[in-house]
């Protein structure tokens, strides 16, 4: 008996995913022969291209609208700044982040601000919202950013600098980069210190789970077949194992941090938990997708684009010398700057805007459209359509940016010496209307503050001169087989 049930159930499994993958096939249409489709599944693009996000651009400049569409996967992309206002601002209802994004990402963010719709990203956006503008918890993260740029973060740049011959050490600075706001982002959101960034570089099993995690559901994002992977987490075999083992160390520790913080009391405590469950004391599960989700938004991208930054400005030595002054004229007592004297480096805030344009922390971002629509463009759009913007395609487009759009030059973002800042819409590296980023200017502070402190004290170089980078698929930008450089202290 209990051989024939189990022999029933494995062929109405195995008959159902036959069924589910059919239709799949016939809604995607994998039969479709245009060069983007065949490109896209042949991977076809890497005898040309390095990076998946390089190949995009190109095919979204020579598209006269801006827009592609990749049938196969369902995924229109733009480009063009009037379609992604029209996204994020005007028909903002039609395109959630929808429930194939969210079935992405649900087992590492749960119902995290991130991934949710409708009431549940409201109540968390308006408690963030309250939290992240409060002068106080600015304090907080800005005194806890110096903290550990004081602390670690220079004394170990400073332990690479001190051997004057040529051999000196290669430093992964993309790793250090991580490792800085892993601590500052696990100080600030659990109030815990990992303590990643000690001179001895230690392991942690929760960041090197919370990094396979993050690569793992962004290659869901990529899967051609969706129904392959979610066999294989059915099944419990492949990736979908390793994203299971990963989550399960992250949960161990946020729920850790979560019980011990309830016994402690959490009324005096600064951290963005301890604040959070003051609204929301009586559900884990949620407090750990809330908090999860800010760990992932401060962490990665402040790290990634602290990486783009140092890239490119290795290779711009007048920029980094106008840093410099910049830094040594509004604070000239060599110390840390203040948050006030970090608004009054304009040139300071232009390159790092600069910057972000090229390297963009976060290259590709999705919605889902609710019912059928026709883009500024003309593009049509079919309800349950993939509708992307791509904010590094965009960043490279002559028709945005001028002829030098592929220059690195801060000077675009400056009238009469003072920082001028750009369309939101040409310019959504930190999205726009009303998902735009709530952690903005604190992810800048931090960014301004990493900088300030060390263009004056080093000369961070790359390794290789021409070094040109190579992503990794991931949920944020990161280099393929880190950032070597070599670091060298000022006199």
């Amino acid at each position: 008996m209990a051989t024939s049930t189990a022999f029933l159930f494995f062929s109405f499994t195995s008959l159902f995913s036959l069924f589910s993958v059919l239709v799949f096939i016939s809604r995607m249409k994998p039969w479709c022969n245009c060069n983007t489709c065949r490109g896209y599944l042949t991977k076809s693009w890497t005898n040309t291209f390095t990076n998946f996000c390089d190949w995009f651009t190109h095919l979204l400049k020579n598209s006269p609208t801006g827009t592609i569409h990749v049938h196969v996967v369902g995924n229109i992309i733009t480009s063009n700044p009037k379609n992604v206002e029209y996204i994020l601002k005007t028909r903002f209802d039609n395109y959630p982040k929808g429930k194939p994004f969210s079935t992405l990402l649900s087992d590492l963010l749960g119902r995290g601000i991130f991934n949710v719709d409708g009431d549940s990203w409201k109540f968390q956006r308006k408690l963030a919202s309250l939290e992240l503008g409060s002068v106080a918890i600015r304090s907080y993260a800005f005194d806890t950013v110096i903290d550990e740029i004081k602390t670690r973060l220079i004394p170990v740049l400073a332990s690479k600098a001190r051997d004057n011959t040529e051999r000196r050490d290669v430093l992964d600075l993309q790793d250090i980069l991580r490792r800085f706001s892993f601590d500052v982002t696990c100080k600030f959101s659990f109030g815990t210190d990992p303590a990643c960034l000690l001179p001895s570089l230690p392991s942690s099993n929760f960041a090197e789970a919370f990094d396979l995690a993050s690569k793992i559901s962004a290659e869901r994002g990529m899967a051609a077949l969706p129904i392959i992977w979610k066999m294989k987490r059915f099944f419990k075999i492949g990736s979908e194992k390793k994203l299971s083992e990963a989550i399960n160390v992250i949960n161990d520790l946020a729920y850790d941090i979560i019980k011990q913080r309830r016994k402690m009391g959490f009324a005096s405590k600064k951290d963005l938990l301890s604040r959070f469950m003051g609204s929301v004391s009586d559900d884990d599960k949620y407090l750990r997708d809330i908090v999860i989700s800010f760990l992932l938004a401060g962490r990665d991208t402040v790290s990634a684009s602290l990486a783009g930054f140092f890239t490119i400005l290795s290779k711009n030595p007048k920029v980094e010398e106008l840093i410099r002054e910049e830094v040594n004229r509004v604070n000239p007592v060599q110390e840390y700057p203040t948050f006030d004297e970090l608004r009054q480096m304009h040139y300071l805030n232009a390159a790092i805007h600069e910057s972000i344009r090229l390297f963009p922390p976060v290259q590709n971002d999705s919605k889902f459209a609710e019912e059928d629509d026709v883009l500024p463009d003309g593009t049509v759009v079919k309800k349950g359509d993939r509708v992307s913007y791509h904010p590094y395609a965009m960043g490279r487009m002559e028709n945005i940016w001028g002829l030098d759009c592929l220059e690195f030059k801060p000077e675009r973002w400056l009238k009469d010496g003072a920082f001028m800042p750009e369309d939101p819409f040409k310019y959504p590296v930190f999205q726009a209307g009303s998902r735009i980023c709530l952690g903005k200017e604190m992810a800048l502070m931090n960014m301004k503050s990493v900088v300030a402190a060390l263009v004056p004290r080093f000369d961070i170089r790359m390794v290789r001169p021409d070094y040109e980078p190579r992503f990794t698929p991931g949920l944020t930008a990161c280099f393929r087989g880190g950032l070597p450089v070599k670091v060298y202290a000022r006199k």
